[in-house]
């Protein structure tokens, strides 16, 4: 163990009243120029309002509000947006954490060992060797990070890695009417907490993957002792005469009918109350699917090239499977943090409940158990019987009438929510981050305007963009917004979609210039504790009864928080085919993408129920944004700036 001091992680601030006010009206910009040259009301009087609506605010119930967030973050334990608000922002939220909420990834099969392409059903050697690898690795990362062995607090980066890491085990969600709460994290101490939560056939078992050690440790169990004790589970599992009861499909349904449920459950018997304190106490869950999803794409005019590596139906199917569909919707417990998921080709990927962690510390951890291929000294058969008695155990849940009901509607809601989630995951392979960076351009802030272009050729406007930022740099920092949609991403997207062609390459260019050169000032400032959004919050939130402001009342400061486009940059995703997760408007969509040095994956998801969205649609929009974007770059030399300040200010293009 590292016993060097560890680093210490500065307070998240409260921002500046003033400048956050001045960020907000200048992201309003935008939205004004847009009512403007549709015949709204003027730009330079519709800004004048809102800049008297903003002094009145600074100088008036703006003051006392920030007085107000000041003493809350006095009285906070570690800062006043986490403490206070962040946390609860997931918990209040009502949908079904199926697809809104939940974010998955989609693993890389093991180079070793490719996943079959045809129908395979039942379950199958490789797959248990598989999961067995996968969770020993993801729990070897676990364990590396709390001796620091991997990322030593000794830096900024191993600080907040060991703080997240630790918040993606032994807890869950846990619904309740209004707001749901988080079970504390169980001390290593329980013996619930040495267990792993395997689900088959859509039942529960508790697996133990450490085992006691000298001086009250406890030991991560070989690889293949896990394969035995799976072995074991499959078999008792698939012998079973009665079926499971679908108790996981529950967790998949709105949160106050899965809290009202769930206390029904528990309150007919002590055995759900255990089985359920188990499942929240354990470790992470591993779901064992007994079929591989597959889909036929329906023909489409998309011009889109195949992937190179394998078949687009190959990689929307994978991609669907890990996100859940109507065959293993059940086999799943949406409200844990992390969950393993392998079906019987080997085909595996990751799942897990958003509140606790971010997405990129889940994809870390995922990284680390993917890249390193499976390596077992024991084969399925001489396993088979080699599981000792205490090693597992059933985790049985008792249902009655009204239950069964519930798990009914609750499978056809969800099944609806699938049915209706648009959702695929695109290849970019002409080039990536390289080439992005080696014209002098940011690959994230680039692939945001790529972004932008393709929503205004499908749509004909303009909507507010959300990218998320990491605080990671603060103790308990998590996100703020990045608001993508400028004054600088505007004018770009005019010019690149001028179907007069009277605006010239150089231009173009000096305008993608200046959108990255904004964006990056943006991002810079929200992951320094200067962004606007989670100061916003926090000041509308201080507001008492009776008091208000234009500032709010406003209805443009709803439009500009309308996440139409709610997207999110992960890493190079090396060892994932793809991720995603859910749209937070139906007619918007939910984007996240991997910029690797040579190709971008997306991953992109809509509702059917949207009306004017369309993944594919989108996809072929973002393909033709990035091939327009290099053309218009490799006609001109960069050298020379042709647009000043104002011009672009009052641009009509």
């Amino acid at each position: 163990m590292n016993h060097n001091t560890a680093a210490v992680l500065p307070r998240l601030p409260v921002p500046d009243l003033q400048k956050t006010v001045t960020k907000y009206l200048d992201s309003l910009r935008p939205f004004l120029l847009e009512d403007a040259a549709h015949g709204g009301p003027s730009y330079e009087d519709a800004f004048a309002l809102r800049t008297k609506w903003a002094d009145d605010f600074v100088y008036g119930i703006g003051r006392v509000c920030q007085e107000r967030l000041h003493e809350l973050d006095r009285a906070s334990p570690d800062n006043w947006l986490d403490d206070n608000f962040w946390l609860k922002s997931y918990l209040q939220w009502r949908a079904p954490l199926l697809i809104n909420s939940n974010w998955w990834l989609v693993f890389n099969d093991d180079p070793l060992h490719p996943s079959e392409e045809h129908l395979v059903s039942g379950f199958t050697e490789w797959q248990l060797q598989r999961a067995a690898w996968l969770v020993h690795r993801t729990l070897e990362f676990k364990d590396k990070v709390e001796l620091q062995e991997l990322h030593p607090v000794t830096t900024r980066t191993g600080v907040w890695i060991q703080e997240s890491v630790s918040k993606m085990f032994n807890l869950a969600r846990i619904p309740q009417r209004y707001c749901d709460i988080l079970s504390q994290i169980s001390s290593p101490s329980d013996p619930l907490s040495c267990n792993i939560v395997v689900m088959v056939n859509n039942w529960f078992y508790a697996v133990r993957v450490y085992d006691p050690g000298p001086d009250n440790s406890r030991i991560l169990i070989p690889a293949e002792t896990l394969l035995a004790r799976l072995n074991v589970v499959v078999h008792d599992a698939a012998t079973r005469a009665e079926c499971a009861p679908e108790i996981g499909v529950l967790s998949a349904d709105d949160r106050d009918s899965w809290a009202s449920i769930l206390q029904h459950l528990l309150s007919i018997s002590p055995q759900n109350v255990e089985t359920h304190e188990a499942v929240v106490n354990s470790l992470m869950c591993l779901c064992l699917d007994r079929e591989n999803h597959s889909i036929v794409l329906p023909s489409s005019s998309s011009s889109l090239p195949q992937p190179s590596s394998i078949s687009q139906a190959s990689l929307d199917s994978h991609l669907h499977a890990i996100r859940s569909v109507p065959s293993n919707v059940s086999n799943r417990f949406f409200d844990k943090p992390y969950s393993i998921i392998v079906d019987p080709s080997g085909r595996a990927g990751a799942m897990g409940e958003h509140s606790p962690a971010d997405a990129l510390v889940p994809s870390i951890v995922g990284e680390y158990a993917v890249v390193q291929h499976v390596e077992m000294t024991q084969s399925f058969a001489s396993a088979e019987h080699s599981a000792t008695n205490g090693s597992w155990s059933r985790l049985e849940w008792v249902v009655d009438d009204e239950s069964l009901e519930a798990i009914r509607a609750a499978r056809a809601r969800a099944e609806a929510n699938i049915k209706n989630s648009d959702d695929s995951l695109l290849w970019f392979e002409e080039y990536g981050s390289d080439w992005i960076k080696s014209v002098g351009f940011s690959a994230d802030a680039y692939i945001q305007m790529a972004i932008q272009i393709a929503w205004y050729r499908t749509t004909g406007e303009f909507t507010a963009t959300y990218e998320t930022a990491l605080t990671r740099m603060f103790n308990k920092g998590r996100t703020e917004t990045i608001r993508t949609l400028s004054v600088e991403s505007r004018a770009f997207v005019l010019a690149m979609t001028d179907n007069d062609h009277s605006i010239s390459s150089e231009t173009k260019w000096d305008l993608l210039r200046r959108a990255v050169q904004k964006h990056t000032s943006l991002t810079r400032d929200a992951a320094t504790g200067r962004g606007i959004d989670r100061h916003l919050l926090g000041l509308r939130n201080m507001l008492r009864q009776g008091e208000r402001s234009e500032l709010f009342d406003d209805l443009l400061f709803a439009r500009s928080q309308e996440w139409r486009l709610s997207t999110s940059g992960l890493s190079a995703g090396h060892h994932f085919r793809g991720t995603g997760f859910g749209t937070v408007y139906e007619n918007g969509y939910g984007i996240n993408y991997l910029a690797a040095p040579s190709m971008v994956k997306f991953g992109i998801e809509t509702k059917f129920s949207g009306g004017n969205t369309s993944t594919e649609v989108f996809k072929d929009a973002v393909y033709c944004a990035l091939r327009q974007m290099r053309e218009v770059i490799l006609q001109v030399p960069h050298n020379k700036s042709t647009i000043t300040h104002e011009q672009l200010i009052i641009s009509r293009l």
